[in-house]
């Protein structure tokens, strides 16, 4: 019977195709490199339910294909009450984002909610919507997700493994 994680995270975007698929692939790969994969439960939604049965934006697949991972059988959907209850952390790639998850959260679940990079990294930024541009902007939140997401694990799981040689390694 497999472990229950230690914590569940949600990423979240507006049509669930580009940013939030991908931050929830690449935070999976994170935590997979980390052996921390078991410990936590993944997913991602959108605060819009237009792409709802979708495979993720193709420049998204293709990004995340570039770096090793597979996205393109996560399907889109649209955030629902039931999500407040069932996550511990929810993570909003941009403020619009975030405003309408507190608008919708019970109040009790608006602790739950934060920017990604905020949270993750102390930088008060958005993860901009690349929907509309080229390949280079799906590369340049690739980055962003990819350090963000490494930060996000450092904070969530604290690295309990020191090589014998007592430096610590990096996972770049």
């Amino acid at each position: 019977m497999p472990a229950k994680p230690e914590t569940s995270v949600l990423f979240v975007c507006l049509g669930n195709i580009c940013r939030s698929p991908l931050a929830e692939g690449v935070f999976r790969a994170v935590c997979t490199e980390r052996g921390v994969e078991s410990a936590v439960l993944l997913d991602s939604a959108g605060t819009g339910g237009w792409h709802a049965g979708s495979s993720p934006d193709p420049r998204s697949i293709a990004i995340a294909a570039h770096h090793g991972m597979d996205i393109s059988g996560q399907r889109a959907r649209k955030v629902v009450a039931e999500d407040f209850d069932r996550f511990d952390l929810i993570l909003g790639m941009d403020r619009s984002n975030v405003d309408d998850l507190l608008r919708i959260a019970p109040a009790e679940a608006r602790q739950k909610i934060h920017l990604f990079l905020e949270y993750a990294t102390g930088r008060r930024a958005d993860v901009p919507d690349p929907y509309y541009g080229g390949p280079e902007g799906f590369a340049d939140v690739y980055r962003m997700v990819r350090n963000a997401s490494e930060a996000l694990a450092d904070k969530l799981f604290e690295r309990a493994e020191v090589p014998e040689s007592g430096q610590a390694s990096s996972m770049t």
